[in-house]
């Protein structure tokens, strides 16, 4: 079995510094020279995006955008990174500043679980806000006679459990081993860019892809849409499956139709049904109150310049961007304050240093 179930350190320097990630700085002075921190100055936030076509990548894009447009001081760029798990590691190395995670991800750390048991990070960001949740769900390829998660169980397959470093490939790589559908198949472990090509080779027999928040599919999970020459369909889900991922503490079971498809993936099943994870922007407290404030500001005024850019962008209220809130962590400073100035401040929270 192709097997590297750990998202070491080492790797995703190693990774980081592939795609240009390590050395960046995470807010930079402008205009006059401020770095912003006394409210004088442009300000720059380089957020860790994840990959070329993640959902991630498309919400960052999103806001920068949505900061180029309707900002008079905020910058932001978005930087390619190996996923949600790996951004901790990269941030806790000092390669990026802000970044796109998830709860699961962030409570693992938290708590020295799961990859971080072995490999804990010293450091955490602050919390920011909900910007996406993702709907991840099981298809099978025609011709590979995988039409049920009971056929996983039974083995000899090879599965995709979405890339080595993501946050939902923690989440799906727990609840495959809880499911008893791990150790029995080989895992492909490839990166996003390059599961289109080995699904259009039929190289793999099941994977797991996702969607946002009901709209439409991540960017490289249409992709795979497209090179499966027609080939996909859900897999029917029992309800032991059902039960690991209702246990998981991580997950959210949703049970959906279809969406994001441009072929009719129903042959065994008329039902999506999704271990779905919420992501949340967090960051350093070395970026600027305003910065953050300012992003949430944009958030919820310029939605429609978000969807422009990306049509799966959240539908934000002050209440929904705080359900990723994590009661152990310190939210950052300035969404701290935009989420006081919105009366959906709860005491109980910890906020950030300025």
């Amino acid at each position: 079995m192709v097997d590297s179930d750990k998202t070491t350190r080492r790797d995703v320097v190693k990774g980081a510094a592939a795609m240009g990630a390590v050395g960046l700085a995470g807010c930079s002075g402008g205009g006059d020279g401020g770095d912003g921190g006394d409210g004088s100055g442009d300000v720059t936030v380089t957020i860790g995006g994840t990959s070329t076509g993640s959902s991630t990548q498309a919400a960052g894009q999103a806001l920068a955008r949505a900061a180029s447009q309707h900002s008079d001081f905020l910058n932001i760029s978005v930087q390619e990174t190996q996923g949600w798990t790996a951004n901790l590691y990269a941030y806790d190395n000092g390669d990026i500043p802000a970044m796109g995670v998830d709860n699961n991800s962030l409570s693992k750390a938290l708590n020295e679980e799961g990859p971080f048991a072995e490999d804990p990070v010293e450091t955490l960001p602050d919390q920011g806000f909900l910007f996406t949740s993702l709907q991840i769900h099981w298809v099978g390829l025609e011709g590979s006679d995988v039409e049920s998660v009971a056929d996983l169980r039974e083995g000899g397959y090879t599965i995709y459990p979405i890339q080595p470093g993501f946050g939902t490939r923690l989440l799906t790589e727990e609840i495959l081993k809880e499911a008893g559908m791990w150790e029995p198949n080989e895992i492909l472990n490839v990166d996003t860019g390059d599961i289109p090509g080995a699904v259009e080779e039929g190289r793999v027999d099941a994977l797991c892809l996702y969607g946002a928040n009901g709209v439409n599919l991540s960017g490289w999970c249409q992709e795979v849409d497209v090179r499966s020459g027609g080939g996909l369909n859900l897999l029917e889900v029992d309800d032991e499956f059902r039960q690991v991922i209702e246990d998981h503490p991580g997950a959210i079971l949703e049970e959906i139709e279809p969406y994001g498809y441009e072929q009719e993936v129903t042959a065994y099943t008329d039902t999506m049904t999704t271990w779905s994870l919420a992501g949340q922007w967090a960051f350093s407290p070395d970026i600027p109150a305003r910065a953050t404030e300012e992003i949430c500001r944009l958030a919820i005024e310029h939605e429609d310049t978000l969807r422009e850019s990306d049509p799966t962008t959240l539908e934000y209220s002050p209440e929904a961007m705080t359900q990723t809130v994590i009661s152990d962590i310190d939210i950052h400073a300035g969404v701290a304050n935009f989420f006081e100035d919105n009366d959906v401040w709860d005491d109980s929270w910890s906020r950030g240093d300025e």
